[in-house]
């Protein structure tokens, strides 16, 4: 008989939902915060709760404002190595969707000590320490707790001008739409636990999840970018719908023109989906128009959580172009216009 305690490990089965999939559905989060008092305490709180944005930001000058974000989440992924890399890569990615540049992390860590040998965990916190490097930044501490389920993120924290801040309240009617990485990757992490992923579905998932979306600094500088966020736990249609809600904005996004990963969209047809998905349009769907015959494959990777997903850009229509090339040249080769704001309600529709 095989003991148990020889066998290989697997995060995966710790998680009762990895990555960004583990997010509180959007409709609870909301009733959660509705009544939080501190939504504008202080003149310098550049960005606070109060539109859903990607990071806190906080002036403290002219010419200098602190961007604070914090991001952890149970395994997505089996490798430890990999794991911290997508965790870590994740957090950042909330000061680049600012306009920032990082300047220094913090490691948060739970772990069942009673379940993780220590190697394990070790492995888990290089990987976030390699991201960190790339970054260019140091993690300089950190926190950590024994806990039964494999938990690893980091506080991030950068600096921006105050004059180059990038909410997700501040689209205008007309704008372009740019995403700057194809969607899919929840659909993926769900064949991966079912054990139907394939070799090479592997490498796109890990290839999509530890890009770092150091771009945000330069479009950041960039007059013609109006708003911009990250697509993560909540889908590609929820994360557009708080920049709807925050700019008082409708949008259009054209489904043929969204970049996706082919196998998630294989996997989205043959019916896999996370349950998250499904969550996330419970709290949103209401929110959205869609067109006669849409299939439910196509309204899932709508929905699809998005570890450590693309860029979402709100640029003036004569940016594009700009935009793209940037993207491009960053090695998101991906990057695709994909919809329009448009004035009105803040609703989504999808053609």
């Amino acid at each position: 008989m095989n003991d148990p305690k020889n066998q290989p490990i697997r995060l995966t089965q710790f998680s009762h939902g990895g990555g960004c999939g583990c997010k509180i559905a959007p409709a609870v989060l909301s009733r959660l915060l509705a009544e939080s008092p501190f939504k504008s305490m202080h003149a310098d709180l550049l960005v606070g709760t109060a539109t859903s944005d990607d990071a806190a930001v906080y002036r403290l000058n002219d010419e200098q404002a602190i961007v604070a974000t914090t991001d952890f989440f149970t395994p997505i992924v089996d490798d430890p190595h990999d794991f911290g890399r997508i965790a870590a890569s994740n957090a950042l990615s909330d000061i680049y969707a600012m306009g920032g540049k990082p300047l220094f992390a913090l490691a948060l860590v739970g772990m069942p000590l009673d379940k993780l040998p220590e190697d394990v965990i070790r492995r888990i916190l290089a990987g976030g320490e390699s991201v960190c490097a790339e970054a260019g930044i140091p993690i300089a501490g950190g926190h950590s707790i024994d806990v039964l389920e494999p938990i690893y993120g980091l506080v991030a924290l950068g600096v921006v001008h105050p004059d180059r801040i990038k909410r997700n309240s501040s689209a205008r009617a007309g704008d372009s739409l740019i995403l700057s990485k194809p969607l899919g990757v929840g659909m993926l992490s769900a064949a991966l636990k079912k054990g139907v992923l394939s070799a090479d579905g592997y490498v796109q998932m890990i290839k999509w999840t530890t890009r770092l979306n150091t771009p945000g600094m330069a479009l950041g500088a960039m007059d013609a970018v109006h708003a911009m966020t990250d697509v993560t736990g909540f889908g590609l249609a929820g994360h557009l719908l708080e920049i709807c809600r925050g700019s008082g904005l409708g949008a259009q996004v054209d489904f043929s023109r969204l970049p996706l990963i082919a196998e998630a969209v294989t996997h989205s047809r043959n019916g896999i989906s996370t349950g998250a998905s499904g969550r996330n349009w419970s709290g949103y769907g209401c929110e959205m128009t869609l067109p006669e015959g849409f299939s439910d494959w196509q309204r899932n990777l709508l929905s699809d959580p998005q570890t450590s997903g693309g860029l979402l850009v709100s640029c003036d229509p004569d940016g594009v172009d700009d935009v793209l090339k940037l993207l491009r040249d960053s090695s998101f080769a991906e990057a695709a216009v994909v919809g329009t704001m448009t004035s009105g309600l803040p609703r989504l529709e999808i053609c």
